[in-house]
C-alpha cells in the first residue's frame, strides 16, 4: 500500500493533470474548460482514485501558494517594494487591486474547494481493512482541512464570499448556488462544527517524496480549529485547540517543545561581531521529525516549466532569474523594531549585561533579522558574478527552497499566547514569550494570579521532565525557552522585558487593570510575531485580527501607512475603511 501511495503522490510532485472547476460570478465557480476529473464516477472506492484525487487537490493548492504569502506580507508593514516590483505587487501594496491582477483570482480558491467538495461527496469512507479500520478516513479528514483552510483564506481576503459545500459540475449548478454567501464569522462557525469530530484523526503519511516528508503537505486539524476559534473570538477554545496539537502531535501524552534554537552573540567576543545561529537553518529543513520546526507547506515544482513553480525565491532574493534585482526588501519598520529590542547577553564572566546599541549590520537589538536577511547594508560583501559586480543584492534565508512554508511551530505557540491573553490570562501568555512553559512556571507565575480559573489553567500540562527550561549551562536536554529569547538573548533574565504589574498602573480603576495588561501583552505578541515570523505571510492578518478585536481600524491603518519610513496620510485614510482591507470579486 505504501509503495502505491508513493507512486500516486510522486506523480503529483512532478506535475499532476488533475483539474478542477473554477472562473467570474458563476464562472469563477464553474468553468467548462476546467472540470473535476472524476465527474463520471459515482464513488471513489479504491486507492488509485482516492489518492489521485488528493494529489489533484494539492496540485490546485500550488496555484494559491505564493499569494498566501504575498497577500499577508506585501499589504502589511514589514516589507517595502523596490523599483523592480511588478505592477501587480504594487497594486497589492497600494490596496488598488483590480480584476486583472494575477493575485486577485478567486477562481483558483474555488478550484481547490470544488475538488474537495467532489472528493467528500464521492469518497467511500465506509471501507475497512482487516483490522476494522476505516481505510480512507485520514484522507477524508485531510481534505476537509484543505477545504476549511481555503475558505478561511477566501473570507480573510474577500470578506463575504459564495459558500458551496457540494460539487459544482455544470454552469447550472453554479447559477443555482452563487447566491449562497457566508462571511468570516459564518465560515468559522461552519468549519468548527465540520472539523471537530475529526480532530483526533491522524494525517496521512506516504513517506518521503522528492526528499520531503509527505506529512508536511497537510494542515493539522487542531491548529486549524485553533485559528477558526481565534478569528471568531472564542479564545479559551482556541488556546485549548492549539494546546491539543502541541500535546498530541507526536502521540498521546507526547511533547512538542519550542526548542532552544536561537541567534546569539558569542560569549567570548568582546567586539560584538560574532554570532552563533541555530535558528535560521531550521527554515530549510523539510522533515516531519518529532521536533521539526516546519509543520505545513505547499510543495512546489523545481523548475518553471513544470507549471507550479513558486516565484517567491525570485521576488525576495537577487539571483540570475531576476538579473539580480529583487522586488521585496525589509521595510524601515521591521529594521527599527528589531533595533529597538534590548538584547540580554550572558558573558563568559557569568553575568547578564545589555548588548550595546549602535552596532552595524542589523546587530543592534534582536538578531533574527540579521540572521535571515543578507545584503550590503547588513555586512554582506560586494558580489562579482560572471564578471558583473552586484552591489544591491538581497538574500532571504526563509526563501531558499522550492516549497512554500505555511505553518511552523513558533506560530502555534504565538497564537496560543494570543488566545490565552485574550481569554483573560495575560501572565500565562507573557511566560510563553519570556521564559517558556513547563508546569513549574505555570505553578509559580500563572496559577496564583487566577485562582478562580485553576481548573482551566490545569488543563494545560507541560511536564517538567519533558519541557526542560533553558539555563546558562546549555545542557543537551534543555528544549524550552521564551520565544523572545530566539533573537534577543536570555530573556528570562532580562529585567527590561517585563510584565505590566498592577503596581505600575496606579490611578487605573481596578476593573481596567486586566484590560490594560491584556492590551500590553497583545502588543508584545504582535511585535514578537513580527520579529519571529517576518516575511512569512502572517503580518497583515495579525494586524487585521487585533484591529477587528479592538474595534480600532487605526491600529492597522497607521502601521501600514508608516511602513516605508514616511507617513502616508492618503494610505491611512484609505485603510480607515475596513472594506478596503479586502480584495474585490469582480462581477
Amino acid at each position: 500500500m505504501i509503495s502505491k501511495c508513493n507512486k500516486y503522490l510522486l506523480a503529483f510532485c512532478v506535475g499532476c493533470g488533475f483539474t478542477a472547476a473554477a472562473t467570474s460570478c458563476s464562472d469563477f465557480i464553474y468553468d467548462d474548460s476546467d472540470q473535476v476529473t472524476y465527474a463520471d464516477k459515482s464513488i471513489l472506492a479504491d486507492d488509485a482514485d482516492t489518492l489521485w484525487a488528493v494529489a489533484g487537490i494539492m496540485n490546485k493548492m500550488q496555484v494559491i501558494a505564493d499569494r498566501t504569502i504575498l497577500l499577508g506580507e506585501v499589504r502589511g508593514d514589514l516589507v517595502s517594494l523596490t523599483t523592480d516590483a511588478s505592477a501587480d505587487l504594487r497594486q497589492l501594496a497600494d490596496f488598488t487591486v483590480d480584476g486583472d491582477n494575477k493575485y486577485n483570482q478567486p477562481r483558483d480558491y474555488y478550484a481547490v474547494i470544488n475538488n474537495c467538495n467532489y472528493f467528500l461527496a464521492h469518497a467511500d469512507t465506509t471501507l475497512r481493512n482487516s483490522r476494522n479500520e476505516r481505510i480512507f478516513i485520514k484522507e477524508y479528514a485531510a481534505v476537509k482541512a484543505f477545504r476549511a483552510w481555503t475558505y478561511l483564506q477566501l473570507a480573510l481576503n474577500y470578506g463575504r464570499v459564495p459558500f458551496i459545500t457540494t460539487p459544482i459540475l455544470s454552469l447550472d449548478d453554479a447559477d443555482a448556488t452563487i447566491d449562497n454567501q457566508a462571511d468570516l464569522a459564518e465560515i468559522c462557525r461552519y468549519f468548527i462544527a465540520d472539523l471537530t469530530p475529526l480532530a483526533s484523526v491522524e494525517m496521512p503519511g506516504y513517506g518521503p517524496i522528492r526528499s520531503t516528508d509527505s506529512r508536511l503537505f497537510y494542515y493539522p486539524i487542531n491548529v486549524l480549529l485553533g485559528d477558526l476559534y481565534l478569528w471568531s473570538g472564542q479564545y479559551r477554545e482556541a488556546a485549548q485547540s492549539y494546546y491539543r496539537y502541541i500535546s498530541s502531535r507526536n502521540g498521546t501524552n507526547s511533547a512538542y517543545p519550542l526548542s532552544t534554537d536561537a541567534v546569539r552573540f558569542m560569549k567570548s567576543d568582546s567586539r560584538w561581531m560574532s554570532t552563533s545561529d541555530s535558528w535560521s537553518p531550521k527554515f530549510s529543513i523539510e522533515t516531519g521529525t518529532a521536533n521539526s520546526e516546519l509543520i505545513t507547506m505547499i510543495p512546489g515544482d523545481s523548475i518553471p516549466s513544470e507549471g507550479n513553480y513558486s516565484q517567491l525565491r525570485d521576488l525576495f532574493n537577487t539571483n540570475e532569474n531576476n538579473d539580480y534585482r529583487s522586488s521585496i526588501v525589509p521595510s524601515p519598520v521591521i529594521i527599527a523594531l528589531s533595533a529597538a529590542q534590548k538584547y540580554c547577553h550572558y558573558t563568559t564572566g557569568g553575568e547578564y549585561i545589555a548588548a550595546p546599541e549602535g552596532l552595524d549590520g542589523y546587530r543592534t537589538g534582536d538578531l533574527r533579522l540579521q540572521a535571515t536577511y543578507t545584503s550590503m547594508e547588513n555586512g554582506g560583501s560586494q558580489l562579482s558574478i560572471n564578471g558583473k559586480r552586484i552591489t544591491n543584492y538581497s538574500v532571504f534565508g526563509k526563501y531558499q527552497t522550492r516549497n512554500v512554508h505555511i505553518l511552523r511551530r513558533s506560530m502555534v505557540y504565538l497564537r496560543m499566547a494570543e488566545a490565552l491573553n485574550r481569554a483573560g490570562f495575560p501572565r500565562f501568555a507573557f511566560q510563553i514569550l519570556k521564559t517558556g512553559l513547563n508546569n513549574s512556571v505555570i505553578q509559580s507565575e500563572v496559577l496564583p494570579y487566577y485562582p478562580a480559573d485553576s481548573a482551566f489553567i490545569a488543563s494545560f500540562n507541560f511536564p517538567n521532565n519533558v519541557y526542560i527550561l533553558e539555563t546558562t549551562a546549555g545542557l543537551a536536554t534543555e528544549n524550552t525557552m521564551g520565544i523572545h529569547s530566539r533573537g534577543s538573548g536570555y530573556s528570562a533574565a532580562n529585567g527590561s522585558y517585563a510584565f505590566l504589574e498592577d503596581s505600575t498602573l496606579i490611578g487605573t480603576p481596578p476593573s481596567a487593570i486586566l484590560n490594560a495588561q491584556i492590551e500590553y501583552v497583545e502588543d508584545l505578541i504582535v511585535d514578537e510575531g513580527a520579529l519571529e515570523c517576518a516575511f512569512e505571510g502572517q503580518r497583515f492578518y495579525d494586524l487585521m485580527r487585533v484591529a477587528m478585536r479592538r474595534g480600532d481600524n487605526a491600529y492597522l491603518a497607521s502601521r501600514v501607512a508608516r511602513r516605508n519610513g514616511v507617513f502616508s496620510p492618503s494610505l491611512q485614510t484609505l485603510l480607515m475603511d475596513a472594506s478596503n482591507w479586502r480584495l474585490k470579486i469582480e462581477d
